[in-house]
């Protein structure tokens, strides 16, 4: 046979012209389902054509050309792959094809398509290839374009329905371990700041996944393929299909945006989605949070769905497993337990609320889930579930117990997916999917909530050494239930979104407790601990050692029971933030705060300061890891130094220290650099002088070092033990080891002022882009001469950029302000930093506050501005 060419310059003018008008129309009307349609149509008519082309004047051949995958069910993306099946009676048929298909491939690439494509003989796509998952999927998704239609019939009625019945538990299982993989490739959660809108939970690789569970069900149970695809897995109420429009529209936006097969949602993309309002049924501009907010909704639904399916998916049976399958009514409801799973008893009423509120009791206490048809059956029965909505003592019974359950955010979960928390709880309706849209909060306000929740149960099996102590404080808790109550409505103030939310949640609260008919004892409880939901947050970015903030926090709490339950609040809303925000560090801080407001409440409070004379404790201790000769010389060093850095470092870290500060009249400047898990710890020890905590800082800046916490302590002779931790961003000092003694040597220069440290940083102008911030940052200041008996706090909220630490300490010091403590933190991109400040061993008067808070501000305006 010749070798075929095809002229296909017509069919690419016309395939251009065709997708400018998908576009324009996709563009002014939002509807992304219509475009993925329109580009299929367009598609088909090309390669039909190409198929006319590349076997006109050929003896007609048993061949077909089939559309596989997205292309087969018509999902076909703006520039989504094209996948096409060749298929050939036999082998014969396909040597003497093989022109004509290599011109049709080479020709879809000509035209501006990126052809995906596959032979097979019908033999061969009648054998399974457990090494190759991907193309028995993709021809679940099929669809006849050209060529011998009867061939096709055989695919479709015998040789497809034949295969994937005889492997159907090994199609499933497989397809199951590659969705739970790469759900776990994205933490198994839909909350993502930059979500990739197909492949991450919830999002249309999900979608897919769920109707090709759909159809391998129905295929197993009817031995027939579906009539309509997806019917099987689209519901009544219509959220399903509402959802792919959405993520539909979304797609083929970020497609068009930047000109390839991008997913990726940026935090730039969902401004511009939002800006368009890309597939919101309203047109004109609406806010990138509320945005966000849809797409959660409609992420959370398709997630939901997929991950039912999966779990009607069988399991390796054994042989005693065979005989032990039973299915259990649950008295007193409609439903019964099979295996682990709610499923609802057929033709069984669902209009009792008493019945369906103990169905997530048992959920809360024993882990269980609803199948796919009791969700459906709880959902279409609220309206009249609704008419009888329990109130007082009843409602709470059942509340109580789903809260009490190990699992319990499962529960809760469940219930607010069906729309029954919603019911019983209409003040929760407003934190619906509510995103906070910052670096830093990674989950919309509800499913925080759920998990403070699942933090405080964590407890009952803690993994880690803090959280060991902290599970001590969880038996000591009088009130769980209206403990976990004030957890689950403590953000829902959120929802207002003017004013404290605490404020807010505390008056949401009262309505809802009003209907519980708590005595006022319980009301006070549960209120009490959503007023004061920030304060321990608050105190810890003070100094958490420091005996005038200790007594001010215990003051405001007044009891050890609320202390407790504060803590634990604490903790499981830190963790609750994003995976990495309750670091170990801050973990220790919370616990030392706990023992420190604790000691202060049974009269046992240390003092701010060390002193010898009144606290031998500690001397003692490092005593004896000295030679007799330094003992002097050993409380010389620590007389004056914080409390707080006597009780955050480990004696042989004080040793160490002590130990480079008896070197100081040898080499006036003593470094010690060691690597922290992800971060580094860099110790300077010197004679205090003017700018030095700004030069050291200025230092790391230069080298690109992001400082995420920094402490500077002082002792009565002044021997300066300066701390910072900081990442090594670019990973310099990692793939670099040589690099590491030049920059401990920078350091060294800097601090005896034998360079100055703007020398270094000329080099690193560059990297201050603000420009590529993701949100903005108001800069705030604020001083507090109340809350310390000896030195004025400064707190600096402000965007953190390259050399932020830097540009304060130097105002500071022109001010001449003495840092006597500095608290260093980062949440997303925001710096929140806090400064024992003095000024001639003073606080700060009211004129000072005011000039520095001048003089800082347009110091830091400048440094946000662009080079």
């Amino acid at each position: 046979m010749s070798t075929v060419v095809l002229a296909v310059d017509d069919l690419r003018e016309q395939y251009t012209r065709e997708m400018t008008l998908v576009r324009q129309t996709c563009e002014r009307t939002g509807d992304g389902t219509a475009a993925i349609r329109r580009r299929t149509a367009v598609v088909d008519k090309i390669l039909i054509e190409m198929w006319r082309r590349a076997f006109a004047g050929l003896p007609a051949q048993n061949v077909a050309l089939l559309a596989l995958g997205g292309y087969g069910r018509k999902d076909l993306f703006p520039f989504s792959d094209i996948d096409v099946l060749f298929a050939f009676a036999d082998e014969k048929t396909e040597q003497q094809s093989k022109d004509a298909v290599r011109a049709i491939v080479q020709g879809m690439w000509d035209v501006g398509l990126r052809a995906s494509p596959a032979s097979r003989t019908v033999k061969e796509a009648g054998k399974f290839d457990p090494d190759n998952l991907e193309f028995t999927l993709a021809t679940l998704d099929r669809r006849f374009l050209a060529g011998q239609f009867p061939l096709y019939q055989q695919l479709h009625q015998v040789t497809l329905p034949g295969l994937v019945l005889s492997e159907w538990t090994t199609i499933t299982q497989k397809l199951g371990e590659i969705a739970r993989a790469r759900h776990a490739k994205f933490g198994n959660t839909i909350f993502h700041l930059e979500p990739n809108i197909k492949d991450c939970p919830g999002g249309l690789r999900d979608y897919s996944l769920a109707v090709w569970f759909a159809i391998l069900f129905h295929l197993k149970e009817t031995r027939e393929w579906p009539r309509q695809r997806g019917g099987v897995f689209q519901s009544a109420r219509g959220d399903a299909e509402a959802a792919f429009d959405f993520l539909a529209a979304a797609r083929c936006f970020l497609h068009f945006r930047h000109g390839r097969d991008d997913n990726a949602l940026d935090w730039q993309s969902q401004d511009e989605a939002a800006t368009r309002s890309i597939g919101l049924e309203t047109r004109g501009t609406a806010d990138p949070a509320y945005w966000m907010r849809t797409y959660f909704r409609h992420a959370r639904v398709v997630y939901r769905r997929a991950a039912l399916l999966m779990e009607h998916l069988p399991a390796p049976v054994s042989f005693y497993r065979q005989f032990r399958r039973r299915r259990t009514p649950i008295a007193g409801t409609g439903f019964l337990l099979d295996q682990g799973r709610i499923d609802v008893q057929p033709g069984a009423p669902c209009n009792d609320t008493a019945a369906i509120l103990r169905i997530f009791a048992l959920m809360a206490t024993h882990g269980y889930s609803l199948s796919q048809a009791a969700e459906d059956r709880i959902t279409d029965a609220l309206p009249v579930l609704a008419i009888s909505i329990p109130e007082g003592p009843y409602l709470w019974n059942a509340l109580r117990e789903a809260l009490l359950g190990p699992h319990a955010a499962h529960a809760l979960r469940t219930m607010h997916a069906l729309g029954v928390l919603e019911m019983l709880i209409p003040e929760f309706r407003g934190i619906d999917a509510l995103v906070i849209r910052d670096s830093y909060h990674r989950y919309t306000v509800d499913e925080h909530t759920f998990l403070t929740i699942d933090n405080v149960h964590g407890l009952r099996q803690p993994a880690r050494e803090f959280e060991q102590r902290l599970a001590q404080l969880l038996p000591e808790i009088d009130r769980l239930d209206l403990f976990l109550l004030a957890l689950l409505l403590h953000d829902t103030g959120k929802a207002r979104r003017t004013g404290e939310h605490a404020a807010q949640s505390m008056e949401l609260a009262e309505s809802f407790l009003a209907r519980l008919d708590f005595d006022a004892e319980e009301k006070e409880t549960v209120l009490k601990l959503i007023q004061l939901q920030l304060e321990m947050s608050a105190a810890m970015r003070r100094d958490i050692f420091d005996l005038d903030n200790v007594r001010g926090f215990a003051e405001k709490i007044g009891e050890p029971q609320l202390l407790k339950m504060l803590t634990l609040m604490t903790f499981a809303d830190i963790k609750a933030v994003h995976p990495d925000a309750l670091t170990p560090w801050k973990a220790e801080n919370l616990w030392q705060f706990y023992m420190s407001t604790s000691n202060f409440m049974d009269r046992s409070v240390d003092e701010s300061r060390y002193r010898a004379a009144i606290d031998p404790t500690l001397l003692n201790r490092i005593r004896s890891m000295v030679p007799s000769a330094e003992h002097e010389a050993l409380g010389q060093f620590l007389e004056g130094m914080p409390q707080r850095y006597l009780q955050t470092r480990l004696p042989e870290q004080i040793r160490r220290h002590f130990q480079m500060a008896l070197s100081l009249d040898e080499n006036p400047v003593q470094l010690d650099l060691r690597p922290l898990r992800q971060i580094y710890d860099l110790t300077v020890i010197t004679r205090d002088r003017k700018r030095l905590f700004a030069d050291v800082a200025g230092v790391l800046a230069a080298w690109g070092m992001n400082i995420v916490r920094a402490g500077a302590y002082s002792n009565e002779d002044g021997v300066i033990v300066d701390s910072f931790h900081f990442t090594d961003v670019f990973r310099t000092i990692e793939l670099n080891p040589s690099e590491k003694e030049r920059f401990l040597e920078n350091v060294r220069d800097v601090v005896a002022q034998r360079i100055p440290v703007e020398q270094l940083l000329d080099a690193r102008r560059h990297m201050n882009r603000p420009g590529s911030l993701k949100v903005e940052v108001p800069t705030q200041l604020a001083f507090d001469s109340e809350s310390s008996s000896h030195a004025t706090l400064l707190q600096v909220i402000a965007q953190d950029l390259p050399g932020l630490l830097r540009q304060i300490a130097l105002t500071l010091s022109a001010h001449q302000c003495n840092i006597k403590i500095a608290l260093i933190d980062t949440e997303g991109e925001t710096a929140i930093d806090v400064f024992y400040l003095t000024s001639r061993e003073e606080k700060l008067t009211a004129e000072a506050q005011e000039s520095l808070g001048r003089d800082l501000t347009a110091a830091l305006e400048a440094l946000r501005a662009p080079a």
